[in-house]
């Protein structure tokens, strides 16, 4: 059973990881284009991956990553370990800035985008929403990035 849980969480921070990763990526590139429909239709595939992706690889990371510990030896002694913890405050920490920031502004440059594409120019609203996005999106992003090290390393 514990092997089958590691998979499973493996893939989970996979898929997790990589979409946070790309998110940025093609966002950066849709706002670049200048192209109004480019960036309104990015923006909504990127709010579609965060339902797809981001938000079951934080659930599956969670319930794989406690059911791992209730599973081992010394059990839930073992979130005393700094690694184990600390991974653990990191993405409940990442989770909270999804669920509070992060997801808010997305849902926010969706529908502005929309407008902006609508009306034929982004108002300062959306490059405001995007600014917030980018720079709570760079640090949920960097947190899990570090969970990784921590999991792998076990320092």
């Amino acid at each position: 059973m514990l092997q089958v849980l590691l998979v499973l969480h493996i893939l989970a921070a996979v898929v997790f990881v990589g979409n946070i990763i790309t998110a940025a990526f093609w966002k950066a590139q849709a706002d670049r284009s200048e192209n109004l429909e480019t960036i309104a239709i990015t923006a909504r595939s990127l709010l579609k991956a965060d339902y797809i992706f981001t938000a079951p690889g934080i659930v599956v990371l969670l319930v794989t990553g406690i059911w791992m510990v209730g599973l081992s030896v010394g059990s839930w002694a073992r979130f005393q370990e700094p690694w184990l913890g600390g991974s653990f405050v990191l993405l409940i920490i990442t989770a909270i800035i999804w669920l509070a920031v992060l997801l808010p502004q997305l849902r926010r440059m969706v529908r502005l985008a929309q407008e902006g594409a609508d009306a034929g120019a982004l108002g300062p609203e959306y490059r405001k929403a995007s600014r917030i996005w980018s720079m709570f999106g760079g640090i949920a992003t960097l947190l899990p990035v570090l969970i990784l090290f921590l999991m792998v390393l076990k320092p």
